[in-house]
């Protein structure tokens, strides 16, 4: 295919705005060594006019959080008849949306942990909304910020005392959070790529230096272990692959995304999420499922590349 012209849209405002950074100019420099003529852009109030006058043949987008992996810049590259890669306007809205994505999930029969909502209205009586949350889902309990990445604005909560703290700072972050059962196990993520037909990489184990993979963990060198192939059976590493395809495909998502499981003790995989922009930063997940298959930095972009002109 002939080299086309590619902007890296990075940056932005949100609180992954450093990581979306990191992301970018390492997309950047792939590029740079396939050939391509690429530009960067840090988006801003601005980036319409600008992309006008850079006039891309695609955008390649390396943004996360708010206001990038949301649909919002999907939308208005799709106003600029800018093709783009990763999900289009309405997956990357849901995805981004914890709260939306688990109600995709039950409709869908994808096997995720037990949950409820909760909104800044429904505090009014604090107690009483706890013992509801409690009853529900019981101890421990992951208290989730719906619409943030990086696991910002997450808590595991394991005393009935650390609740109401935990829910108003997932709160300072969004009007309405997300409640889940907390399930001990393995984590797991599963990286695809691909359009119509997609093809789940191979499966990768983590491990955290902390409680759970959170910001520190997945940005700090030494903090994480990637484990490939993950200590799991193959009957496992089966389900998980189906369940991942299903995901992709029940959602829309299209070029690349991530599905994130949790493996309880009885061998039961449960979606925890879907990354439809994932990171691809030196310490990311989709380059070492990559590289895995002897698919290397450099290579993989383009395929993205490839699959937005597609």
């Amino acid at each position: 295919m002939q080299k086309c012209k590619v902007v890296v849209i990075m940056g932005g405002e949100s609180s992954e705005r450093e990581v979306s950074l990191r992301s970018g100019q390492a997309v950047f420099n792939a590029l740079k060594t396939k050939g391509y003529d690429v530009e960067a852009l840090d988006i801003n109030a601005n980036s319409a006019y600008e992309l006008k006058q850079i006039k891309p043949d695609v955008a390649f987008l390396a943004l996360h959080g708010k206001k990038g992996e949301d649909g919002t810049v999907q939308g208005m590259l799709e106003i600029l008849g800018i093709p783009y890669t990763g999900p289009g306007v309405a997956c990357s809205a849901i995805c981004m949306n914890k709260v939306l994505t688990k109600k995709m999930f039950s409709y869908e029969n994808i096997p995720t942990a037990d949950f409820v909502i909760l909104t800044k209205s429904s505090l009014n009586n604090d107690d009483k909304a706890i013992k509801n949350v409690v009853e529900k889902i019981g101890l421990p309990m992951v208290i989730k910020a719906s619409t943030q990445g990086s696991s910002i604005g997450t808590y595991i909560v394991r005393q009935e005392n650390d609740i109401l703290p935990a829910i108003q700072k997932a709160l300072a972050y969004d009007q309405e959070i997300l409640i889940e059962k907390f399930i001990d196990g393995i984590e797991i993520t599963a990286s695809i790529i691909g359009n119509e037909n997609p093809v789940v990489l191979p499966v990768i184990e983590i491990t955290s230096e902390n409680e759970f993979y959170d910001f520190e963990s997945k940005y700090t060198p030494g903090m994480c272990h990637h484990i490939i192939p993950a200590r799991i059976s193959k009957e496992i590493n089966e389900k998980i692959k189906n369940i991942s395809e299903k995901v992709y495909t029940s959602l829309g998502c299209r070029g690349f995304s991530r599905v994130d499981f949790i493996i309880d003790q009885n061998g039961n995989p449960y979606v925890l999420e879907v990354n439809t922009i994932p990171g691809m930063t030196e310490m990311s997940l989709v380059p070492d499922a990559a590289r895995a298959v002897a698919i290397s930095f450099e290579d993989l972009v383009e395929k993205i590349v490839e699959l937005a002109r597609q």
